[in-house]
């Protein structure tokens, strides 16, 4: 059985930064990739930004250059550091570990999220 679990969401006011982990557990022998989505109320859920196990990253064009994914793959962790945070980052955010290979399975897996606020 894999987990996924999130953690460092909160209020933090514009222009402030958080930084958010996850961390697959279980009996996991790789991890394709670890990547970070958001919904906000009433909006589809939208990639935010992933790494894969060698270091590829990819970006929303709204968050290039404010944040930044980084992963431990002894760890099975994944961090988003936000930076510059606006008002329109507001939303639940979801971790995702892609292609996680166990000894029984192959499967996606996702986080219960994180909520995340930017207000003044």
């Amino acid at each position: 059985q894999v987990q996924v679990v999130e953690s460092g969401g909160g209020l933090v006011q514009p222009g402030g930064s958080l930084r958010l982990s996850c961390t697959a557990s279980g009996s996991i022998f790789s991890i394709y990739a670890m990547g970070w989505y958001r919904q906000a109320p009433g909006k589809q859920r939208e990639l935010v930004a992933a790494i894969t196990s060698g270091g590829n990253t990819n970006y929303a064009d709204s968050v290039k250059g404010r944040f930044t994914i980084s992963r431990d793959n002894a760890k099975n962790t994944v961090y988003l550091q936000m930076n510059s945070l606006k008002p329109e980052d507001t939303a639940v955010y979801y971790c995702n570990a892609d292609r996680v290979v166990t000894p029984d399975v192959l499967g996606d897996y996702w986080g219960q999220g994180t909520q995340v606020t930017v207000s003044s």
